[in-house]
């Protein structure tokens, strides 16, 4: 006797404030229609920071992942409404737009807690997402290397925990008991929390072999007379433009923002008999998630042992030097706020090329007033021959020589040498170990706390010409 085929079950309800739902290759139809709506805030400190500016940058954050923006909007929030944000006037006008728009996705350009993501997705009756969660979809979205997909993952994990809500109450699970003194046991909000813990615990195990793997790599290429050279700046600065123009890599490079998140390392040549490694890094922008900064410490570690960190900007935007607040911030985070005290940072102004012919001529003046920043365009290849020069010029100048005479048995101190510098010359000779080993200044000024005076030979130092 032939069995009746089974009912297909039905397919499970996502829970409330998770991530956007992807569409698969084959799926056809238009992309999801989604409306921005920005947060008018006080004037920054610089005057820089704008509220159509913020908007315009949240636009093109929901553009980069392909979202239809059919409409965006800045509203006042004079007093936050802990369950909607807004008041409810505005929440009923935004309600009305979006059913004329026929909005699939509202995406809000500020922090939302779990509570009014809940409220305002049932009062909208369409998909919500903050600045936080729009940032880690353009992430997930852009990471390739497994590196990359772990870091993601970890901070889309990490945030999605919070906002977990109770939409299976029905499925609350029976635990053992004596007689009738089970009740309701494990609901299904606590086990997915439960494996969202699990999963954390994998993550942040596997990101610490990540780490020491990189730690690994920075070792070895501590033996070679290589200095790095970190790229940092704002999504969209030209970055990767200018690691290609530097070393004739191929990296993505798109007029977007985060077109690249994994990083990329090649060797390039500043002159004849100088060379470095150039690291390109991944972009930063305003109000970047702290979980998302967390992740990527792993990868964020090349910025912070580089021996000089350029940091491009985007001259040509209107906002440029809030972008660059911004950096300085993240940077701040990273422990690096100290780098323009250490000569560790240079900047190079890109883009000049969209600057009206005008302001040229002012922008070159001011960039000359200051000893660490050099004009140009990635793009066209202006200003790039100074720029060589420039690194190489902060490269030497930064990088000193020091010759010590230790005992051959002092493994300690030896081994302290081989991880902060580079040792040009090594002899051996009747257990005494002479060395000249090349230091940063930041290793440098730790000299003194690692050795006597009687162990440095030459205590008048020099600048190394053409090595690190």
């Amino acid at each position: 006797m032939s069995r009746a085929p089974r009912k297909p079950l039905p397919p499970p309800r996502p829970p409330e404030g998770g991530a956007v739902p992807r569409r698969s290759r084959a799926a056809a139809g238009p992309r999801p229609r989604a409306l921005v709506v920005g947060i008018a805030r006080a004037r920054e400190p610089d005057g820089q920071r704008t509220d159509s500016g913020r908007l315009e940058e949240a636009v093109g954050l929901a553009a980069a992942i392909a979202l239809d923006v059919v409409a965006s909007e800045t509203v006042a929030v004079r007093r936050p409404r802990p369950a909607t944000l807004f008041g409810s006037g505005r929440v009923h006008a935004i309600g009305e737009m979006v059913a004329a728009e026929r909005v699939d996705l509202v995406v809000v350009d500020a922090a939302l807690s779990a509570i009014q993501q809940r409220n305002l997705e049932r009062a909208w009756s369409c998909k919500v997402i903050d600045r936080t969660g729009l940032i880690l979809e353009i992430f997930g979205a852009r990471a390739r290397t497994r590196e990359g997909r772990l870091q993601v993952e970890l901070a889309a994990l990490t945030y999605q925990r919070s906002r977990l809500v109770r939409s299976w109450t029905h499925l609350e699970r029976q635990r053992g008991g004596f007689g009738f003194l089970g009740g309701p046991g494990e609901s299904q909000i606590e086990l997915d929390r439960r494996r969202i813990d699990d999963r954390i615990i994998r993550l942040r195990r596997d990101l610490d072999a990540v780490k020491r793997t990189r730690g690994l790599h920075r070792a070895a290429r501590g033996r070679v007379p290589y200095p790095l050279i970190a790229l940092v700046g704002y999504t969209n600065a030209g970055k990767s433009t200018l690691f290609n123009r530097l070393t004739g890599a191929t990296v993505g490079a798109q007029d977007r923002l985060f077109a690249t998140l994994d990083p990329t390392m090649r060797l390039i040549e500043l002159r004849p008999g100088r060379e470095a490694i150039l690291s390109d890094t991944v972009g930063f922008v305003a109000d970047l998630p702290t979980d998302l900064v967390a992740a990527f410490r792993a990868t964020l570690e090349e910025v912070r042992t580089a021996d000089l960190v350029l940091h491009v900007r985007d001259v040509a935007h209107g906002e440029s030097a809030a972008q660059r607040a911004d950096v300085l911030e993240v940077l701040k985070s990273l422990e690096l706020e100290g780098l323009a005290d250490e000569g560790r940072l240079l900047e190079f102004w890109n883009k000049v090329d969209l600057v009206p012919a005008e302001d040229r001529d002012q922008l070159q003046a001011a960039a000359g007033r200051q000893s660490n920043a050099i004009c140009g365009s990635a793009l066209t290849g202006e200003g790039l021959d100074d720029l060589r020069t420039a690194l190489d010029r902060h490269l030497s100048t930064s990088t000193r020589i020091v010759a010590l005479d230790l005992d051959s048995a002092d493994g300690e101190r030896l081994a302290w040498l081989y991880r902060h510098g580079t040792v040009l010359e090594r002899r051996d000779a009747a257990g005494r170990t002479h060395l000249r080993v090349a230091l940063a200044p930041v290793e440098h000024a730790r000299l003194g706390q690692w050795f006597p005076l009687g162990a440095i030979t030459e205590p008048t130092l020099e600048n190394l010409p053409g090595g690190r």
